[in-house]
């Protein structure tokens, strides 16, 4: 298989002192059946903010494999698995390769697209900390650690840059978008020219390039066991740098983060801006992260408390007022407005006839999901992939949102995946509302790019909540159809129709993390393992106070 670009190391596993049991007794453990009902997690917020008790050894996230990949051809993985790779998995793994880009001969990330047939380079030829993350994963289950470093100290460096946007100066723990290595053979030297914003469509920073950085962060130290570099003085300052940004006080009356439109993966005008679901749920899912890794002294101490305070109050806001099902989209269908009081029901003065028709008939009598917006007199019901996967794996869905989230993908599956996993956001905005929202957006017309087009990058995050919540069956059925297409359209960018049918109009070829995607998703499903990396348990600690509707008992 070393001619497929897997590199071949030997499986083995090795254990943090911290998760200390008997690898014989781990190794000698049947191959794990993932079709069970069964969610894999790791120690709760409680534990991990107190740190006394230890975690189970049943536990796939106390589990660490450095230099141990999910490979096609390791024993471990041959013995116990007549798993054959796709003849895809080669295709893939020497297109990621020939993305990789180099600082001073060392691999330092991956370029978003390698597409030679579009005339347009525009920025796909530079390292996005988001499009980076399926292909760190990547490198992490194939034993292949270092690029993954590298990455993160770099972005460290640029982080401590002076960042401007004409005359303002950004915050200084802003990360970057992106950064471009400039080769100079002439005087064979290398330099970083790095985007934070001050560059993009929009001039809109990137709000999730410090949560992504985080969450990478802690995935490497689950993969690979090493908490020296965690630990180090540079990664606790830019933790702490991270959250000073999030967790600074203003006049929000809410624990969300008010952002402005085009501040994550979606990085145009598209009606997200306010509080956006996928924002709130990576923000989250990096404050655990964070939590975990910053250490107890005098510096840490500080933020690990307003962190633990951010937390509860963040998942009891997003569990009560984000949540939408069956039952509470007929209790806000029947809201009386204009009430003023503590004990106000309508909360936000939302107006029922703002409800849109499609969500009436889009919402199964079994299933769920956190809506794209909750601010005063507005929820945005639009589906958005990104936000409730990421719920999923962090735990800030509960187990039975995360059973009714999945639930709804299954009801709603030619609408949320069609021909080609996975609309990015449904449904799609069209007409006058269109030119409204978008500012007549010639990239995001319906059911294309960020307007309802299909993403086969959420693939690894739609596979993620899959194994997470016992439905590795969804998972390999989505692979299934990506399989038949990806390869032979050259591994698009994203798809656009109704059922994502039709390669993106101005979709790049060869994007780095539709191919990196794919290979997670494959991987994960074979080893459930690795889900370790990126994902949280829930913590017990953060029950909701409220009453449950029909979709989670059903």
């Amino acid at each position: 298989m070393e001619g497929v670009g897997l590199r071949k190391v030997s499986s083995h596993c090795s254990i943090s002192e911290m998760d200390d049991f008997d690898l014989a007794k781990l190794l000698d453990k049947p191959r794990l059946n993932i079709e069970r009902q069964r969610s894999f997690d790791e120690r709760s917020l409680s534990e991990l903010s107190i740190g006394m008790n230890k975690g189970s050894v049943e536990n796939f996230e106390h589990m660490y494999s450095p230099g141990a990949r999910s490979g096609f051809d390791t024993p471990a993985s041959s013995t116990r698995n007549s798993f054959e790779p796709h003849p895809m998995v080669a295709e893939a793994w020497e297109a990621l390769r020939r993305s990789l880009v180099y600082f001073r001969g060392q691999p330092v990330g991956t370029i978003a697209a390698y597409d030679h047939a579009s005339e347009e380079v525009l920025n796909y030829d530079q390292v996005f900390v988001r499009d980076f993350v399926p292909s760190a994963l990547a490198f992490l289950m194939n034993g292949e650690p270092d690029i993954v470093k590298n990455f993160l100290l770099k972005t460290l460096q640029l982080q401590a840059w002076e960042k401007r946007v004409d005359r303002f100066k950004l915050g200084e723990g802003a990360m970057p978008a992106s950064f471009k290595v400039l080769h100079d053979p002439v005087r064979k030297t290398d330099t970083v020219v790095a985007d934070f914003g001050e560059s993009a469509i929009g001039r809109v920073a990137p709000v999730d390039s410090g949560f992504w950085w985080i969450i990478l962060l802690r995935a490497y130290t689950k993969s690979t066991g090493d908490m020296s570099l965690s630990e180090s003085p540079e990664c606790q300052k830019g933790m702490r740098l991270i959250m000073t940004l999030c967790l600074s006080e203003g006049f929000d009356t809410f624990p969300t983060l008010l952002c402005a439109d085009g501040c994550s993966m979606i990085d145009r005008r598209m009606g997200i801006y306010g509080y956006p679901i996928e924002i709130q749920s990576l923000f989250f899912m990096s404050l655990r992260c964070a939590l975990s890794m910053l250490k107890h002294d005098g510096e840490g101490k500080e933020f690990i408390d307003r962190i633990v305070k951010r937390l509860h109050a963040l998942s009891f806001h997003m569990r009560n007022y984000f949540w939408l099902d069956f039952r509470q989209l007929n209790d806000i269908y029947r809201y009386k407005t204009e009430e003023y009081s503590h004990t106000a029901v309508n909360k936000f003065n939302v107006i029922p006839d703002s409800i849109p028709d499609w969500v009436f008939d889009f919402m199964p009598t079994r299933g769920g999901y956190f809506i794209g917006n909750v601010s005063p007199a507005r929820m945005d019901f639009r589906w958005f992939a990104l936000g409730n996967c990421v719920a999923i794996l962090c735990s800030l869905a509960t187990p039975e949102q995360s059973m009714a989230i999945m639930d709804l993908i299954e009801e709603r599956w030619e609408e949320l995946v069609g021909e080609m996993p996975l609309k990015i956001a449904y449904p799609a905005i069209e007409s006058h509302e269109w030119r409204i929202v978008t500012g007549c957006d010639p990239k995001n017309t319906r059911w294309s790019y960020h307007n309802g087009g299909s993403w086969p990058v959420l693939l690894w995050l739609l596979t993620a909540a899959c194994i997470k919540t016992g439905r590795p069956q969804i998972a390999r059925k989505a692979i299934d159809l990506a399989e038949s297409r990806l390869l032979k359209d050259g591994w698009p960018e994203y798809y656009d129709g109704k059922l994502g049918r039709y390669v993106g109009k101005q979709a790049r070829k060869y994007q780095t993390w539709s191919i990196a995607g794919y290979l997670v998703a494959k991987m994960m499903l074979e080893d459930p393992s690795h889900l370790g990396m990126i994902s949280l348990e829930e913590d017990k600690l953060m029950k909701p106070l409220i009453k449950r509707s029909s979709s989670w008992t059903c």
